[in-house]
């Protein structure tokens, strides 16, 4: 029902968090000029708690609602970002309490840095370069959850992808790419920033048993360099590869 999770969960002790249901907020990037990426902030109004630093638009879940349809509809009321705008990419959670409330940050891409509607709980919405979110006073929350929600930038080669897959690329990029263990903001700009990366067709590097995600983004990375070096030896920046397979960035194969 709308509306029933405004109100505080409370843990042993006393410590209070804002959600009856847990609470979910919305981490949107859109794409800047030459490869860039923006992230975009609400500097949150004087009379909130930690009123004056800057965090996500997000706030409470109703009980009958997910952590992205939470995210996407606080990010509506909070910065006029319609749903039809966006594309969910990934969730998180990235806080957890001991009664049980969680906060769950929801990674999504907008086509282009978005205009914004501030409501009464902003003092300003701002689209901020991805490496100048930490120059800014952070809400400690989300300052502590920031490192694990950052992207590593990353430049698509094409020239080794067959023409159908270097069409679909085009139309596709920049977005961010999920690989369990990061974020990766993939795009096509040759002379933009980032390690290269190529699409790893299948079939993929193998998984260590069980361990998920993470061990095939671990296994993704490829040392473009000397054949015969020890493993773990320090790879030159410049002759790294980012491997990443292509369900990734164009979905399964069909």
């Amino acid at each position: 029902m709308r509306g029933d999770g405004d109100g505080w969960a409370v843990s042993p002790g006393g410590v209070r968090h804002w959600g009856k249901f847990g609470a979910a907020g919305l981490l949107l990037r859109a794409p800047l000029g030459a490869g860039g990426v923006a992230v975009l902030l609400q500097h949150r109004a004087p009379w909130s708690h930690q009123g004056g630093t800057w965090a996500l638009p997000g706030g409470a879940r109703d009980s009958d609602e997910s952590a992205v349809h939470a995210a996407v509809r606080e990010a509506d009321e909070e910065a006029g970002i319609k749903a039809a705008d966006i594309q969910v990419r990934a969730e998180r959670v990235t806080a957890v309490a001991p009664s049980g409330w969680t906060y769950t940050t929801v990674i999504a891409d907008a086509g282009k840095p978005l205009p914004v509607e501030p409501n009464m709980e902003s003092v300003e919405l701002a689209w901020v370069p991805e490496d100048e979110v930490d120059q800014r006073p952070l809400h400690a929350a989300f300052a502590a959850a920031w490192p694990d929600l950052r992207v590593t930038l990353a430049r698509m080669d094409t020239s080794e992808c067959p023409q159908a897959d270097a069409a679909e690329l085009s139309a596709t990029l920049p977005r961010t790419i999920d690989l369990g263990a990061e974020f990766i903001w993939l795009h096509a700009d040759p002379e933009g920033p980032g390690e290269r990366a190529v699409l790893l067709n299948p079939p993929y590097p193998a998984e260590e048993p069980d361990a998920g995600e993470s061990a095939a983004a671990a296994a993704a990375v490829a040392a473009a360099g000397d054949p015969t070096a020890e493993p773990g030896a320090a790879v030159p920046a410049e002759a790294r590869v980012l491997g990443i397979p292509r369900s990734h960035v164009l979905g399964p194969e069909s």
